[in-house]
């Protein structure tokens, strides 16, 4: 016996031709729209896998440590192109040296060091500069336009003593200025007393034998 055309129950009746076209229309839409949705997820993930793979893939650990800079050797470098003697600090183990060469500042051309505490929890910095024949006002130049408290002895050298506002000079908190024959020797940047002092001492000799070349 031949069956009649399905009854859909949403309608109460059989569909026409054109109704069943359009239902297969949008179950085929709706099907394509699924897998569309899947490949989309599939490339993300797929994505997500070869990042991990980079990831993976580039070295980790500690890099090298900087190799440490020999001040002895950059000064004889300088002195022997200068044609001068060149200063050599001597700080102890809690500093270590993070640049020395030579710095222009208005014309004064000067052999600087830069040091750090070795300590990451100490916070501060000291620069050694020797000024090359430095006029009077370089001092004044390299401190923001500072001058000098009072003055204090050290190892027998006397220093002109600075304190400064660390907003207005860029992070220097104290100073020491003094001549070393035609040059001038400025010790600055953030650091305790006992620090500056210290660096004074490291170079007391070397200040004492460039006064006596120079007279």
């Amino acid at each position: 016996m031949a069956r009649g055309p399905r009854i859909v129950a949403e309608l109460g009746r059989p569909e026409t031709p054109q109704e069943t076209a359009d239902r297969k229309a949008e179950s085929s839409r709706i099907y394509r729209s699924s897998q569309n949705v899947r490949n989309l997820i599939a490339a993300l993930l797929a994505t997500l896998a070869v990042v991990i793979v980079i990831i993976a893939a580039v070295p980790r650990g500690t890099p090298p440590p900087r190799e440490a800079i020999d001040v002895a050797s950059v000064a004889e470098a300088v002195a022997a192109s200068e044609g001068r003697t060149v200063i050599t600090p001597e700080m102890s183990e809690a500093w270590v040296v993070n640049s020395a060469g030579v710095e222009g500042d208005g014309g004064v051309r000067a052999f600087t060091v830069v040091y750090a505490p070795t300590d990451e929890n100490t916070r501060g910095f000291l620069r050694v500069a020797q000024g090359f024949d430095a006029d009077e006002a370089w001092e004044a130049r390299v401190l923001s336009g500072s001058a000098p408290q009072d003055t204090v002895t050290i190892d027998g050298l006397t220093w002109e003593r600075y304190e400064l506002d660390p907003d207005s000079t860029g992070n220097i908190s104290v100073a020491l200025a003094t001549d070393a024959g035609t040059d001038t020797v400025l010790i600055y940047g953030a650091a305790g007393e006992d620090a500056l002092e210290e660096t004074a001492r490291s170079v007391t000799d070397q200040i004492t034998a460039l006064r006596e070349e120079a007279e």
